[in-house]
C-alpha cells in the first residue's frame, strides 16, 4: 500500500454479519477503519521489499549449507538492526520493536517472497513464536537462559507438538507423557514434524502431565535442550516440499524420540497443565504472520503469470488476449485482494481488541489464505506449462510449499467447522419452525399491522 492511496475512510456497522445484531432496534455502534500507513512506517516498508529482492532473493538459487546461510546473513542483518527492524515482534524491553499485529502482518508480506527473508529479519518461525511465549510464560531465569539470546539470533529453537501416532487436527489426543519424578520431570513419546528440530539448540514440548484431567488441561510445554540425554532427532522427514533427504537444514521437519528425558522443575514453561492455552497464544498471532508470507508469495506468482502472458504467442495471439488468462489474472488479483483485506483486518482486531476477539477472522484467513495461495500458484503454473513445471522457475517449489499451507496450524476442516459453530451461535432457530423469512406468515402479519391501510383502500374502492 502506497501512500498514493491515502486516506480512505469510511464507517460501517460493527455488528455486520450477525443476525443477533442486526435484529436489535437500536442503531448500530459505528467505527472507522483507516487503511492509510503512516509515511515513516511505508519508507520502512519500501525498503524492505528493495532489500528482500536485491539482497535475499538471490540466494535462493545456490545450495547453501546452515553455516554459509549464517556467514551470509551477518551483514544483511547488521543492516536490519540499523533500520531498527530487528525482532519487531516483542516489546522493545524485550529487545523487540513492539509493531503490533496489523503493522508485522505488512512487514511478513514482504518477507514471505523468500522462505529466507525471515532470518534476516529476526523473526522467522518458529523462534519468533517460541520467543512470545517465553515472554508471555517464561521465568526470569528461563528469558536470561533462553528468550535473550533466541532474539539476538545467537541460538535457535523448535515447537514439538505433533505425533506420528495420534491426529494433529486434535492436540488433546496427545500420547507423548510427562511423569513427575521428585521435584523433576521424565519425558517419553515419539514427536515428527517439529520444525526446524535437527537444527535447533533447544525445544519447546508439549506432552500429557496429567492424563487423568479434562482434556484441555492435560497438557504441559517444558524446555528442552537438544542435548539433553535421552533426546534423539532421528531424522528431517523427506516431503513434497523437501523430497530429498536432508539433516539440520533450515524449514526441515523433524522426527524426534524422547526416550526416559530427565528435566528438572526449571524445564516446565508456564503453569502445569497450560500447555493448550500457551500453545494458542503462540498460534494465532504465527497463523496472521503465516497468511501474510502466503500473500507474498501469491504475489510472486502472480507477478510471473501476468509476465508470462505478455511475452508467450499461441494460436494466433499473445497468452494475455486470451479470455481465459484475462480471468485467472482478474480472479487471481481479487483473491489476493481479499485475502489481503481480510488478513489485515484480523490483524487490526487483534489490536484493538485481543486475541480472543480475533479467533474466527484468524481461522477465517487461515483457510481462505491458504485456497488463495493454492489458485494463484496454480494459474501461474499452468500458464507457464512444461516451464513452470521444471525446477526452472521458483513455480514448482511454491507448489510443493502451498500443499502443506491446508493443514499446517490447524487443517483447513478444523478451522472451517470453528468459523461455522462461532456463526452459528448468533443464530436462534424459530420456536415454529417456520421460517423467519417464510413470505406467507409475513404477509399474514403484515396484514395485521397495516389493516388500518388496507381497510381505507378497500373503503375507497
Amino acid at each position: 500500500m502506497t501512500e498514493a492511496t491515502a486516506y480512505l475512510r469510511f464507517m460501517v456497522p460493527a455488528e455486520v454479519g450477525q443476525r443477533s445484531a442486526l435484529n436489535r432496534a437500536s442503531v448500530p455502534r459505528r467505527m472507522a477503519w483507516d487503511f492509510s500507513t503512516d509515511p515513516e512506517f511505508q519508507e520502512q516498508l519500501d525498503w524492505m521489499a528493495t532489500f528482500v529482492r536485491e539482497e535475499i532473493w538471490p540466494m535462493e538459487t545456490l545450495d547453501l549449507s546452515l553455516a554459509q546461510v549464517k556467514e551470509l546473513f551477518l551483514p544483511l542483518q547488521a543492516q536490519v538492526r540499523e533500520r531498527g527492524l530487528w525482532a519487531a515482534h516483542l516489546d522493545p524491553e524485550l529487545g523487540g520493536q513492539g509493531f503490533g499485529q496489523l503493522k508485522l502482518g505488512l512487514m511478513h508480506e514482504i518477507l514471505g517472497t523468500s522462505p529466507l527473508a525471515p532470518f534476516a529479519f529476526g523473526n522467522q518461525a518458529p523462534d519468533s513464536g517460541n520467543s512470545e511465549i517465553i515472554a508471555m510464560a517464561g521465568t526470569q531465569e528461563q528469558k536470561d537462559r533462553y528468550l535473550y539470546p533466541l532474539l539476538n539470533g545467537d541460538i535457535h529453537s523448535a515447537f514439538s507438538m505433533t505425533e506420528p501416532d495420534s491426529a494433529g487436527s486434535d492436540p488433546t489426543l496427545l500420547k507423548t507423557r510427562a511423569v513427575k519424578d521428585g521435584d523433576g520431570w521424565v519425558l517419553n513419546g515419539r514427536k515428527w514434524f517439529t520444525t526446524n528440530g535437527s537444527m535447533a539448540d533447544f525445544l519447546i514440548v508439549m506432552a500429557v502431565s496429567d492424563p487423568d484431567a479434562r482434556p484441555h488441561p492435560r497438557a504441559s510445554v517444558f524446555i528442552v535442550p537438544t542435548d539433553t540425554p535421552g533426546l534423539d532427532i532421528i531424522r528431517d522427514v523427506p516431503t513434497m516440499e523437501h523430497p530429498e533427504e536432508r539433516f539440520g537444514f533450515l524449514a526441515g521437519h523433524s522426527e524426534i524420540v524422547y526416550n526416559d528425558v530427565r528435566l528438572g522443575p526449571e524445564a516446565l514453561l508456564g503453569a502445569e497443565g497450560a500447555g493448550f492455552l500457551i500453545s494458542q497464544q503462540r498460534l494465532y498471532p504465527g497463523r496472521i504472520h503465516h497468511c501474510m508470507r502466503w500473500l507474498g508469495v501469491a504475489q510472486r506468482a502472480f507477478d510471473m503469470l501476468c509476465e508470462r502472458s505478455l511475452v508467450r504467442y499461441s494460436h494466433g495471439s499473445l497468452l494475455s488476449e486470451k479470455e481465459t488468462v484475462q480471468n485467472w489474472i482478474a480472479d487471481s488479483a481479487a483473491q489476493i485482494q481479499a485475502a489481503r483485506l481480510m488478513t489485515l483486518h484480523a490483524a487490526w482486531k487483534m489490536d484493538t481488541e485481543g486475541v480472543m476477539a480475533a479467533r474466527r477472522d484468524i481461522s477465517l484467513i487461515k483457510f481462505f489464505g491458504a485456497t488463495v495461495l493454492h489458485d494463484v500458484i496454480d494459474r501461474a503454473l499452468q500458464i507457464h506449462g512444461s516451464l513452470g513445471y521444471s525446477t526452472d522457475l521458483p513455480l514448482e517449489q511454491m507448489y510443493r510449499y502451498a500443499r502443506a499451507a491446508r493443514f499446517y496450524d490447524g487443517p483447513d476442516e478444523v478451522h472451517r467447522a470453528s468459523v461455522a459453530r462461532q456463526i452459528l451461535r448468533t443464530y436462534e432457530a424459530p420456536s415454529d419452525g417456520v421460517p423467519t423469512e417464510h413470505i406467507p406468515t409475513r404477509r399474514e402479519a403484515a396484514r395485521e399491522k397495516f389493516a388500518w391501510l388496507l381497510d381505507q383502500a378497500t373503503a375507497n374502492d
